[in-house]
C-alpha cells in the first residue's frame, strides 16, 4: 500500500510542478509590485566605527550587498517575516542573526574584531538556512579560504582532511568520499543541493565536479536519508558554488596552479555580474598531469589525467525570491593504473607490434608524457538544473529540478585503442519539492516530496552491469522547535525504490544474442525496497561558550545495481565482481551527540557516534576448490569478490582544539583526532569480523601564523607548518586475503600565502605556496586502492604507493570591471 501510494504522489507531483511553474510565474509579477519592506543599517567596529566592504547576505534569497565608505547598507524589496542575514568582514567574527521584516527596518549591527568563528550559516538541509551551533544534526563545513589554500589533485582529497572525513583513492585523480568509515552509494553528493548521479558504485570512478567551482562544502556526518532518501545512510557532501556577487557589481578571477610532483597544470576563469537582481557566473577549467612519483615505485606509470570543464548559472532575485538556471560540463580522461612490473621492478605497458599484443618496460618518456596509455577511462558529465525559491505570504516554496547524463567508457584493448570496453550511458532526472510554512510560535514545519528516475544503456563490447531502468519517490515532513536556550528538530520520510532490470545473452563471442540457448550473463528482474527514516535531535546552549547537541536517526540505502548484478572486472578495479539478486536493503539506526566550547582563546569539541547497519552489504573474496583465490577469468588473472550481508557496527568519535593565546590572537594551534571502529557483528572468527576499507585513526595538528596587515602592499598573510599522523590499521578483514593491515606513518606539510595590494589597498594577486609530505616519505594509505596491486619482484614490496613530495605555487588574480554602487 505504502508504494501505490509514493507512485501516486510521484505522478501527482510531476504535473503539480508544471502547474506551480506556471501559477508561480504569475506570482511573481503580482507580489513584485506590492513589495515595500525595506532593510537597512550600518555596520561598526567596537569603537563605534563604519566598516567598508563589509559582506551582508541573506541565503534564503541568494541577495547579498556590500557596506559603503561609512559602513551604511541597504535591502530593498524584500519579502515581510523573519529571514536570516549573516554580516561578514576579513579580521572579523561573521554574526549570523534572524531579522523580522515588515515595512522599513532599521537594524544595525557591531562586530567582533576577534579571529574566532563562533558560527557559520547551513544551507543543507529541509529547513531554512540556519547556524550551524543551533543545527543538532552533526554537520562539518569547509570554506573558500581552505579550500584555496590547501593543494591537492582534486577535490575529495582537499576536502579529506577536515575531521571524521577520509577518501578512497586509485591514484591521485580518482577519490571517493568516506564519511565515518562509510562511502560509494552510503555517501550522497550534491551540488547545490541537486544529487550528484554518476555511477557512485564504481570503485574507479570519482566525483564530476569541477573543484574550482565550489564556493564551500558542507558536509552531515550521519544518516541524510531523511533529506534526500535512499543513499544517504553515512551522511551528505554539498557542493556550494560561490554566491551572487554584490548587487551592482561585475568581476572576474584567474585562477592558475601548478604541482611539482605529477607536473599539474591547473587554469580557471571565472567571470561573475549582479545587476537589478539579475546575477550570472561563469566558468571554465583546464586541467593535465602526468605520472605522479614517490621514492620507491619512482614515477607510478599512467597515473596521468587531463580535464575540461564549463560551468556556470544564470538567476533572477526578486522580492519573490530567486530563480536559478544551472549549467554544468565536466569531461576527465584518466589513466588506469594496474602496477604491472618486470623482474626489475620497471613498470611495463602494452604495445601493439603490428597486431600482436607486446608487453614492453615502460620508457622514462613514456613515465613523463602528459599522454595517457591503455588502460584508460573518459568521463563526460552534462548537467542542467533549476534551483527556485518562492515566497508568498509567510510561506515559502522550493523547487528544484535537474537533468544529468553521465557517460562512463573504459578502454583497454592496445591493438583496438578507440574500442570502448565499457560504455555506460546513464541518464537522470531528479525533483525535490519543499513548502515551508508560516512560523507559529517558533515552530517551523516543513514537508515536500522527492524523486529519481534512471535509465542506463550499456553501449560498449563488455558488459559488468545490465543495462535497468530506476524509479524512486520520497515524502517527508519536518519541524523545527526553539525554546529560550533549547532548539528541538525532527522529521519522518517514507520511500519506495523500483528496478526494471534487463536480461542479456550473450554468444560465443561475447556478444548479445535473443536466444535463451546462449550463455545468461544477466537475468531479468523487476525489483522493489521500500522503507522509513526519521530523525530526532536537540541543540542546548549552557552559555555563549558551551553547547552540546544529541541526535538519533534512521537511514535506509537500497541496494545498487553493481550490488544486484554485476559480472565481471573493471579495467583498473583489480577485481572480478559477482552481485546478489537476493540483496535486501541496509537500515540504520545512528546515535551521535557533542559537545562545543568556544572562547576567545580557546575553541574545542568532542562528537561520539555509533551506527549500527542491518543488512551491510559488503564484498568478500572467494576462494577456489584448491583454497587459493577464485580466478573467473585465466586471461585477466584477478581474485573474484562477491556480495553478501551482516550486521555492521561503526562506532567513534572526533575530537578538536584550537588554542590561539593572548595577546598572541595572531597564532593558531589547531589539533584533531578522530577515529572509527566497525564490525560486522555477523562474523565471530578473529578474521573476518571486521569491515572492509576502513579509515585508519588519524591525529592532525596545524601551527599557523595569522597576519592580516604586513607592511604596506602585503594583506592576509598567513604561514602555516601541519603534521598528519596515522595509526596503525590492523582491524581489518584479513578472511580470504581481503585486505591486509596497513603500518603507522607521518607526514608534514607547510604552507605560506598573501594577498598583495595596490595602494587603495585593493588586492592585485594572491599568491600561496604550499609543499605536502615534506621528507618524501614513502606510505600506503589504507583505503588507497592501489596498495593491492601486483608484487614488485624486484623489492618484495606488494602494490604501489602514495604520492611523496609535491611542491604547490597557486596564484589568483581578481578583476574588478564594476563596482557595487558604481554606474
Amino acid at each position: 500500500m505504502m508504494s501505490r501510494c509514493l507512485c501516486l504522489l510521484h505522478r501527482f507531483s510531476k504535473h503539480y510542478t508544471m502547474r506551480c511553474s506556471i501559477s508561480f510565474f504569475c506570482l511573481f509579477i503580482f507580489s513584485a509590485s506590492f513589495a515595500q519592506n525595506k532593510l537597512h543599517g550600518i555596520v561598526t567596529d567596537p569603537d563605534h566605527a563604519g566598516i567598508p566592504a563589509a559582506s551582508i547576505y541573506i541565503p534564503d534569497l541568494k541577495r547579498g550587498t556590500v557596506t559603503d565608505l561609512s559602513g551604511n547598507y541597504v535591502f530593498d524589496n524584500l519579502p515581510k517575516g523573519k529571514i536570516l542575514v549573516e554580516f561578514k568582514c576579513l579580521g572579523f567574527s561573521s554574526l549570523i542573526t534572524t531579522i523580522q521584516v515588515d515595512g522599513d527596518v532599521e537594524f544595525s549591527v557591531e562586530m567582533n574584531n576577534t579571529i574566532t568563528e563562533l558560527s557559520e550559516v547551513i544551507v543543507t538541509g529541509i529547513s531554512h538556512s540556519t547556524e550551524l551551533k543551533n543545527n543538532p544534526i552533526p554537520i562539518a563545513t569547509v570554506n573558500s579560504k581552505a579550500l584555496t589554500e590547501n593543494s591537492s589533485t582534486n577535490l575529495i582529497d582537499n576536502i579529506s582532511k577536515k575531521n571524521g572525513v577520509n577518501q578512497i583513492t586509485t591514484g591521485v585523480a580518482i577519490s571517493k568520499p568516506v564519511i565515518r568509515g562509510l562511502g560509494y552509494n552510503r555517501i550522497i553528493s550534491l551540488y547545490d543541493g541537486i544529487r550528484q548521479e554518476g555511477q557512485q558504485w564504481g570503485d574507479e570512478h570519482g566525483i564530476e565536479i569541477d573543484e574550482f567551482s565550489v564556493d564551500r562544502v558542507e558536509i552531515i556526518k550521519g544518516a541524510g536519508s531523511l533529506l534526500y532518501g535512499s543513499d544517504g545512510l553515512g551522511g551528505v557532501i554539498n557542493f556550494i558554488t560561490a554566491d551572487p556577487v554584490a548587487q551592482g557589481s561585475i568581476i572576474g578571477k584567474w585562477t592558475s596552479n601548478y604541482q611539482t610532483n605529477n607536473g599539474l597544470i591547473a587554469n580557471s576563469i571565472m567571470n561573475a555580474g549582479n545587476l537589478k537582481g539579475l546575477y550570472w557566473q561563469a566558468r571554465a577549467t583546464e586541467k593535465i598531469a602526468h605520472a605522479y612519483k614517490n621514492a620507491y615505485d619512482g614515477r607510478v606509470f599512467n597515473s596521468g589525467f587531463n580535464e575540461m570543464d564549463f560551468n556556470g548559472h544564470i538567476g533572477l532575485s526578486k522580492s519573490w525570491g530567486y530563480t536559478q538556471l544551472n549549467v554544468s560540463s565536466f569531461d576527465q580522461h584518466i589513466g588506469l593504473v594496474e602496477g604491472d612490473r618486470d623482474a626489475n621492478g620497471n613498470f611495463i605497458r602494452l604495445k601493439n607490434n603490428n597486431g600482436v599484443e607486446e608487453e614492453i618496460t615502460a620508457s622514462k618518456n613514456d613515465l613523463n608524457t602528459y599522454s595517457l596509455f591503455i588502460p584508460r577511462q573518459e568521463i563526460n558529465h552534462l548537467r542542467i538544473s533549476n534551483t527556485s525559491n518562492i515566497y508568498f505570504g509567510d510561506s515559502r516554496l522550493q523547487v528544484n529540478a535537474g537533468y544529468q547524463r553521465n557517460q562512463r567508457k573504459e578502454y583497454g584493448d592496445v591493438l583496438n585503442e578507440n574500442t570502448k570496453n565499457l560504455y555506460f550511458d546513464l541518464n537522470t532526472w531528479n525533483y525535490n519539492i519543499l513548502l515551508f510554512l508560516p512560523e507559529v510560535h517558533e515552530w517551523h514545519v516543513s514537508f515536500g516530496t522527492s524523486g529519481m528516475t534512471q535509465h542506463n544503456e550499456n553501449k560498449g563490447i563488455e558488459f559488468l552491469i545490465p543495462e535497468y531502468k530506476s524509479f524512486d519517490v520520497g515524502a517527508f515532513a519536518f519541524v523545527k522547535k526553539k525554546i529560550e536556550k533549547l532548539d528541538i528538530a525532527g522529521g519522518f520520510r517514507v520511500d519506495h525504490r523500483h528496478i526494471d532490470i534487463d536480461q542479456l545473452y550473450l554468444d560465443d563471442n561475447g556478444k548479445p544474442t535473443n536466444d535463451p540457448s546462449m550463455l545468461e550473463k544477466f537475468k531479468k528482474a523487476n525489483l522493489n525496497f521500500g522503507n522509513y527514516t526519521f530523525s530526532a535531535g536537540l541543540t542546548y546552549q549552557f552559555s555563549n561558550k558551551i553547547s552540546t547537541k544529541f541526535n538519533i536517526s534512521r537511514g535506509y540505502r537500497a541496494p545498487n545495481i553493481a550490488e544486484l548484478s554485476s559480472n565481471g572486472r573493471h579495467e583498473g578495479s583489480l577485481r572480478y565482481e559477482y552481485g546478489n539478486y537476493k540483496l535486501v536493503p541496509e537500515t540504520s539506526l545512528q546515535i551521535d551527540g557533542g559537545i562545543t566550547y568556544n572562547s576567545k582563546h580557546i575553541s574545542a569539541e568532542a562528537s561520539i557516534f555509533q551506527n549500527t547497519i542491518h543488512n551491510y552489504i559488503y564484498t568478500q573474496k572467494l576462494r577456489g576448490k584448491n583454497g587459493l583465490d577464485s580466478i573467473p577469468d585465466v586471461n585477466e588473472p584477478v581474485p573474484a569478490y562477491q556480495y553478501q550481508q551482516g550486521l555492521a557496527q561503526l562506532r567513534g568519535g572526533e575530537f578538536s582544539l584550537d588554542i590561539h593565546p593572548h595577546p598572541f590572537d595572531w597564532l593558531h594551534f589547531e589539533n584533531g583526532f578522530s577515529f572509527v571502529i566497525a564490525e560486522n557483528k555477523s562474523q565471530s572468527s578473529d578474521s573476518s569480523k571486521y569491515l572492509p576499507y576502513i579509515p585508519a585513526p588519524r591525529y592532525q595538528s596545524e601551527l599557523r601564523a595569522n597576519i592580516n596587515k604586513w607592511k604596506s602592499s602585503f594583506a592576509n598573510t598567513y604561514i602555516k607548518v601541519e603534521y598528519q599522523a596515522y595509526l596503525k590499521q590492523n582491524k581489518v578483514l584479513l578472511e580470504n586475503r581481503t585486505e591486509t593491515p596497513t603500518p603507522s606513518y607521518q607526514l608534514w606539510n607547510a604552507g605560506v600565502g598573501t594577498d598583495i595590494t595596490n595602494k587603495k589597498g585593493v588586492t592585485v594577486i594572491s599568491i600561496y605556496l604550499t609543499v605536502n609530505n615534506i621528507f618524501d616519505k614513502a606510505y600506503q594509505n589504507h583505503l588507497s586502492r592501489l596498495k593491492y596491486a601486483q608484487l614488485n619482484a624486484a623489492t618484495g614490496r606488494t602494490g604501489v604507493f602514495n604520492v611523496g613530495r609535491n611542491f604547490s605555487v597557486k596564484i589568483v588574480v581578481p578583476v574588478v570591471f564594476k563596482k557595487a554602487g558604481t554606474s
